[in-house]
């Protein structure tokens, strides 16, 4: 194929190929570190949720609004935390079931 064929762009080929590199190239790493930040992530927001939520039990608390804010953001987190699990495992199990 020549590398000066136009896309559909109007670019060729090696420039689409390129600036494809630039884009992408920012946004590539590993999926372990992906994964474990964002596993960080929530761990960090259960950890918020739990001392708003003790503040709130021994009336320690200052602001009522900041600490339900706090609560349903980990919540939040760990419902989508485990939906991701769940397609993961699902995903998992598929591919076990896929014949070769």
């Amino acid at each position: 194929m020549d590398k000066n064929i136009q896309g559909l762009s109007g670019l060729s080929t090696n420039e689409l190929f390129q600036s494809k590199q630039r884009v992408t190239k920012p946004f590539e790493q590993d999926f372990s570190k992906v994964l474990k930040a964002s596993l960080d992530e929530v761990n960090d927001l259960q950890k918020a949720g739990e001392s708003a939520l003790s503040d709130i039990a021994t009336g320690q608390v200052k602001d009522l609004h900041q600490a339900a804010l706090a609560i349903n953001k980990a919540e939040t987190s760990m419902k989508l935390m485990l939906e991701v699990r769940n397609k993961a495992i699902n995903a998992y199990k598929e591919i076990l079931r896929t014949q070769i």
